[in-house]
């Protein structure tokens, strides 16, 4: 991976390198738990687990020992102990890149380590605006772009997390019904760990001219990961995703998305599919999401079957 000027901050493995920094991280999910971990447009293979995410479970593992251990020491030095606050990864990429299975792999291996046994997982689509507040400032045709979240929640939410609160509380989004469930929340009570996913979370909050940097969402991680492929493939798999849904959650009368399921063809249906990636999705992808690759501590690069060839490790 070559950035501006020829020079990159993340070092090179092959998946092969890569999986033989496992060392003797034991296996510790069954077929069974993997089976109800992955989507269906995604199968992870037990090779892959322990290949990919048993060497990346082990490095957060020692991330995990190594922060705990800093706060230990800054307390020592402050001579008053502060209470343990979560250690938060964030999982960012395109839509239709995997960033679900990812998270939900991690949360169940992470958890297996005794030194952290409550592993937490929020989504960034519990803090998009509701859709009347979308459809009121004209920017519907703009979701899962950075302009419609209500980004001053999100902040909040992981400021009230990084200082120690009991419990603090996030939005819950349905796909189903393509929206905010007006009243339900999500209560998150001090977890050892985050993971927190989304497109656009590593997104820099750099002010411009006069005006100082703002607090940002990727402030307040410690790791974050890229789900990396190529754009082509990217559209391949959105699509192949959307025609699974019109036969599946679309056929639900209550699903926001029921008019492609019944009221359209399938030639009139998939052409709305490619007109929905290509001025949506690509152009979040483009514009947004991809430019932020450089910033995630770790990049896993995937091929065209969703299989993990490469991963790039950010050089400390």
């Amino acid at each position: 991976m070559i950035v501006d000027g020829g020079f990159s901050p993340h070092i090179e493995f092959s998946r092969e390198e890569w999986a033989r920094l496992r060392g003797n991280t034991p296996l510790t999910l069954s077929h069974d738990d993997l089976d109800a971990l992955h989507s269906a447009d995604e199968h992870v293979s037990m090779d892959e687990v322990m290949e990919v995410y048993l060497p990346l479970s082990r490095l957060l593992n020692l991330y995990v020992a190594a922060t705990h251990q800093l706060f230990r020491v800054t307390d020592t030095f402050l001579g008053s102990p502060a209470a343990k606050v979560p250690y938060v990864i964030a999982i960012a990429g395109s839509v239709a890149g995997g960033k679900s299975t990812t998270s939900r792999i991690l949360q169940a291996l992470l958890a297996r380590w005794p030194d952290h046994p409550k592993v937490d997982l929020v989504t960034t689509d519990g803090f998009l605006f509701p859709n009347a507040v979308l459809e009121e400032r004209g920017i519907m045709h703009r979701k899962g772009f950075p302009e419609s979240y209500d980004l001053r929640r999100l902040v909040g939410f992981l400021a009230e997390l990084k200082s120690g609160a009991d419990e603090v509380r996030a939005p819950v989004y349905s796909h189903l019904v393509y929206d905010i469930i007006p009243g339900e929340e999500m209560v998150v009570r001090r977890p050892d760990i985050l993971i927190l996913e989304g497109l656009n979370v590593l997104q820099s909050g750099a002010g411009t001219g006069d005006r100082p940097p703002r607090v940002f969402v990727s402030d307040f991680f410690d790791f974050s990961i890229y789900i990396d492929a190529s754009e082509a493939d990217l559209e391949t798999w959105y699509l192949q995703r959307f025609e699974r849904l019109r036969e599946t959650a679309f056929r639900d009368p209550s699903s926001f998305f029921h008019q492609y399921a019944v009221g359209m063809s399938e030639p009139e249906a998939m052409e709305f599919g490619h007109q929905v990636w290509a001025t949506i999705n690509a152009v979040n992808l483009r514009e947004n999401i991809e430019p932020t690759r450089e910033r995630a501590r770790l990049i896993l690069e995937k091929g065209k079957d969703h299989r993990i060839e490469r991963v790039w490790l950010r050089k400390l």
